[in-house]
């Protein structure tokens, strides 16, 4: 995930799927959505405590929300033909959001 973030925007092409608007925006859904899911699912299949479970999945929804927050700062000053959106942030904590409240739901109910 961190690789994909962290490529120049010269690495992207302009046409294809990345000249719909806003598909990065769907990209960042997919990432931080999958990357909190994903970790949850592992853990709740490692973990029997409840309590023991609900603080590790806050803990990877807040490393989703930091890394997200924190990457695009990386990208506007770090990364060359890259720039700061909120827009990804936003996508980034949505995604984080609602990955980790269907995880509380369904893997904590099972």
């Amino acid at each position: 995930m961190q690789i994909l973030l962290c490529l120049p925007g010269n690495n992207f092409p302009s046409n294809g799927l990345f000249g719909i608007p806003h598909f990065d925006k769907f990209i960042h859904v997919i990432l931080f959505g999958g990357f909190v899911g994903l970790w949850c699912y592992y853990l709740a299949g490692r973990i029997q405590l409840q309590q023991q479970l609900k603080r590790l999945f806050f803990l990877v929804f807040l490393f989703a929300a930091f890394n997200g927050i924190l990457i695009e700062y990386i990208q506007f000053y770090f990364i060359p033909f890259r720039s700061f959106d909120d827009g990804d942030i936003i996508a980034d904590l949505l995604a984080a959001s609602i990955a980790y409240g269907i995880c509380n739901v369904k893997l904590l109910t099972c």
